[in-house]
């Protein structure tokens, strides 16, 4: 999977030195927009922020983490990557960093993005003794496999996914088949999600692949099974993720590092106050996973999402921007 990037503890205080332009020198700023909710809702709450709150004229382009992180470092291009997986290229962040191209602002999610297995909320409750996947597989009969009742089942994601290869791993190394469980393909994501909410509606154990932030945990209470080993991360490079790797060692899910991506040319440029809120500007899973529920119950877009964030949650983005900005972000309102 992803690891965590020596060199992105690296400061945003680099922005603000011998810095006395003006928010009005913020001017033309190019924002990336990834094609899943969190990135998108964040992207547009940007926009709006920069534009209402500092004067900026910001636009949204559409990209996806590789080919947007490549060309901020190649081409000083697209100006901000509010939320940046980084883990996914760290060779080319490292480098973007090292060449002073790129810079890190704040982690766009405080508590990391976060992978493993989950099991609903009300069966936790239920049997407070469970709280380790090891807890989980000595209770095949509360997570019934779906064509088998006698056995107990661990739902994976679709082929393809780094996700669906590491929870492959785990089930061998954990020694889910002895213990009676199978491995559930659910095909798709469509797949995967209609088995949470499935279970859900019948009030059925559930025990399976799943990641934060995203609508369903913002819909449906689950809670995140402990790995009951610290994590070695070299054992996860070795053979966690590795598909045909023999022996995999029980691990813990390391968490992914999401931060803010910004260009040096545009952090030059933008003034101190633009880059005090995008060091200031930072959510938890909890919130993004509340706000991207509530995107998809009402079929709405990222820049819906952003003014309905701003309208109920003044306490918390207050307190990313200037007194000024926030008076003029709330008469835009």
């Amino acid at each position: 999977m992803k690891h965590h990037l020596a060199s992105a503890c690296v400061a945003l205080s680099i922005l603000a030195s011998g810095q006395a332009a003006s928010a009005a020198d913020c001017g033309d700023v190019t924002i990336a927009s990834m094609n899943w909710q969190s990135a998108e809702v964040l992207a547009n709450l940007d926009k709006f922020i920069l534009t209402k709150g500092y004067g900026c004229s910001a636009d949204i382009i559409v990209g996806d983490t590789v080919p947007t992180i490549t060309s901020m470092v190649e081409k000083g291009k697209p100006d901000i990557a509010p939320e940046g997986w980084v883990d996914l290229l760290p060779e080319v962040v490292d480098r973007g960093l090292k060449e002073g191209k790129l810079l890190i602002a704040a982690d766009s999610l405080k508590d990391g993005g976060v992978q493993g297995w989950w099991i609903p909320k009300y069966i936790a409750d239920a049997h407070p003794d469970i709280k380790t996947i090891d807890d989980a597989l000595k209770h095949p009969e509360l997570f019934p496999d779906p064509e088998d009742a006698k056995k107990g089942a661990v739902f994976n994601g679709p082929q393809g996914w780094g996700g669906t290869v590491v929870t492959t791993q785990l089930f061998k190394a954990y020694g889910a088949a002895k213990a009676g469980f199978t491995l559930v393909d659910t095909g798709s994501s469509a797949g995967l999600d209609g088995s949470i909410a499935k279970a859900y509606e019948r009030k059925q154990g559930w025990m399976g692949y799943y990641w934060a932030p995203t609508a369903i945990l913002g819909k449906y209470k689950m809670v995140k099974l402990g790995h009951g080993v610290p994590g070695d991360l070299a054992e996860w490079k070795r053979c966690n993720t590795v598909a045909d790797c023999p022996d995999p060692k029980k691990n813990d899910w390391p968490k992914d590092k999401i931060q803010t991506l910004v260009t040096k040319s545009f952090a030059d440029k933008a003034g101190k106050e633009v880059t005090d809120y995008l060091k200031k500007r930072s959510w938890s899973n909890d919130t993004v996973n509340a706000l991207v529920a509530w995107m998809t119950d009402n079929q709405a877009s990222g820049e819906e999402g952003a003014k309905y964030f701003l309208k109920q949650n003044p306490d918390l983005w207050t307190a990313w921007v200037s007194p000024e900005a926030a008076k003029k972000i709330k008469a835009a309102l």
